[in-house]
Order: structure tokens, then C-alpha cells, then sequence
């Protein structure tokens, strides 16, 4: 959306401007971030509108591979996150959550991580019906990773 349109829009569904009413949720990945979100980030804050920032860097970092499998890579995830924290801050706004799609089980549906979980090891515990989810290892680590860049 443009920073106009984001506007009008929060102007509409808060008009007073009541705090905890309104959840901003980008998904834009890791290639589009840096250009997307600061505009809109710039907007709000300059609007001097409240809202709560989360994070959502699963949905825009999806792929496919080559044998047809719906996947996400850490890496991307873990950048997009860091560069979702990092732009609110620069703007004077604040990461206020994330949306992480992960489970507690030692499933293989996200490439990457400390575990070295390749395209090859996807077949051998895709569990998911739907989208992705980071195994606990990988979670952990992106929880950890936050919590640092967090201070």
C-alpha cells in the first residue's frame, strides 16, 4: 500500500486514534523491505498515529523449490526480522511483536539454521498441511537472535 492509503485507512478504522486498537502486520520479505517499509513507517509516525508494529517475516519469505516444495529459508526470516526492528527504531517507532509459524516437534519444512537443514533433509520430516514452520531449533535460535538485538 502507499503511506496515503495506509492513512486513510487507519483514519477509518481508528478514528480517535484509541492505542491497542490497530495491529500493523507487514509481510513484504526480505528483498522488499528495506524499500517498503520505511515509507509507511515514516507516515504513521509523522501522523503521529498509534499503532502496534508486529512483524510477520514467515509469509513474504516463502519459495518453492525446484522439486515443488513450499519452503522458507532462516536466514531470510532471521534478516527480515532484524531489518523489521532496525527500520522502526530508525523511525522512532518500536517492533511491538512478531508472528512466527513454528512448532515444538523436530520437523525439516525451513531450510537453513544452526542445523543445516538443506533442501535435501526437506522430505525427511515435512510434516506441515499448510505453511512452514521452524522446528524448535530453529526457533530457539531466532528467539535468541531477537532477544540479543533486543539488548
Amino acid at each position: 500500500t502507499t503511506p496515503a492509503d495506509l492513512l486513510a485507512l487507519i483514519d477509518t478504522l481508528n478514528p480517535a486514534d484509541e492505542p491497542g486498537r490497530l495491529v500493523l502486520i507487514p509481510r513484504m520479505g526480505i528483498t522488499h523491505i528495506d524499500r517498503a517499509l520505511p515509507p509507511l513507517v515514516q507516515a504513521v509516525v509523522g501522523a503521529k498515529r498509534r499503532v502496534l508494529w508486529v512483524a510477520d517475516p514467515m509469509h513474504g519469505n516463502a519459495r518453492t523449490t525446484a522439486a515443488g516444495v513450499k519452503t522458507r529459508d532462516f536466514a531470510d526470516i532471521l534478516a527480515e526480522l532484524g531489518r523489521a526492528f532496525d527500520i522502526l527504531h530508525q523511525h522512532g517507532a518500536h517492533l511491538g511483536g512478531a508472528h512466527i509459524e513454528l512448532t515444538g516437534e523436530d520437523v525439516t519444512e525451513c531450510i537453513g539454521g544452526s542445523g543445516g537443514i538443506t533442501e535435501a533433509d526437506l522430505a525427511r520430516n515435512y510434516a506441515t498441511t499448510c505453511d512452514p514452520r521452524l522446528n524448535y531449533e530453529q526457533a530457539m535460535e531466532l528467539a535468541f537472535a531477537l532477544a540479543k538485538k533486543m539488548g
